[in-house]
């Protein structure tokens, strides 16, 4: 029996780390080939290892989870893991594909797992009367798998989800507070180079001045503009207009230089894609 392949693709290292974690519980024969933090590197991981299977979020910098199941829909089984889109929730249900709400259920996760492994089974089979048609000199048409159908269902459906996505306008965060002493300030996007995440607080460097807020770098991720504020590193956020050089250090490391700042930031391995041409 051919062994089941999957990848996981979210920006949250913590959050591939818990669904690993989860499926080696549930599916311990399922075999995890690859993962990735955003959906360029999914593309590029897909196409190097084939996975059956792939568990996508959907919120990502760069390439979001949509975007790269236009392409990665057409060679495994897509499920969306996601905590926003209840558009996407309710598309799925009358779709071909599956999808987790964070945080993850134990009872959902195996509900889905029993799912794939019918799918994959179904797949299998369908490869092997594709192997044997191709042995014979006319194909029987009334025996192309139904899977065929479902493909166009899959693609059908990311459209929707594509057009729905585009044709949203969102208003994204402008303003930050942060309380220093007994006043509370308004701190505009516009002033801020980057924010750095620690155990309990988020650091907010402007060029005059930091601060720090209770709000989580996930949760400014979602509310600031990802064409303003990219991802360099799993604990950083940095306003794209305010980055003044990309270098790298004697470690080979991709470093930050910004405007009105003398601190270097790093951009980790996961995000060096955001700088192709160094």
């Amino acid at each position: 029996m051919k062994t089941t392949t999957a990848m996981i693709v979210d920006d949250e290292t913590p959050m591939r780390d818990h669904l690993r974690s989860k499926l080696k519980k549930i599916w311990p024969d399922l075999q995890i080939v690859a993962e990735a933090a955003n959906g360029i590197v999914a593309i590029e991981e897909a196409q190097l290892h084939g996975p059956d299977i792939i568990f996508l979020d959907i919120r990502m910098p760069g390439k979001n989870g949509i975007e790269a199941a236009t392409q990665l829909a057409k060679q495994a089984l897509i499920i969306f893991v996601t905590a926003y889109d209840e558009y996407a929730i309710e598309a799925f249900e009358r779709g071909a594909m599956d999808y987790l709400l964070k945080p993850i259920d134990n009872d959902r996760l195996i509900q889905t797992c029993q799912r794939l492994q019918q799918r994959v089974e179904e797949k299998h089979a369908h490869q092997n009367i594709d192997t044997n048609n191709q042995m014979e000199s006319q194909i029987d048409l009334t025996k192309i798998p139904e899977q065929t159908s479902q493909s166009k269902q899959v693609e059908q459906l990311l459209n929707q989800l594509m057009q729905h996505q585009q044709g949203q306008q969102r208003e994204y965060l402008r303003w930050i507070q942060a309380s220093v002493g007994t006043t509370l300030r308004m701190i505009s996007t516009k002033e801020i180079l980057f924010f750095k995440s620690d155990e309990k607080y988020t650091l907010v460097q402007t060029e005059q001045a930091e601060f720090l807020i209770r709000k989580t770098l996930k949760e400014l991720e979602d509310e600031l503009d990802p064409k303003e504020f990219w991802r360099i590193h799993r604990s950083t956020l940095v306003r794209v207009s305010a980055i003044a050089e990309v270098s790298r250090d004697f470690r080979g490391r991709q470093m930050l230089g910004l405007k009105g700042s003398s601190e270097k930031l790093e951009v980790s391995r996961n995000h060096t894609h955001l700088f192709q041409q160094m």
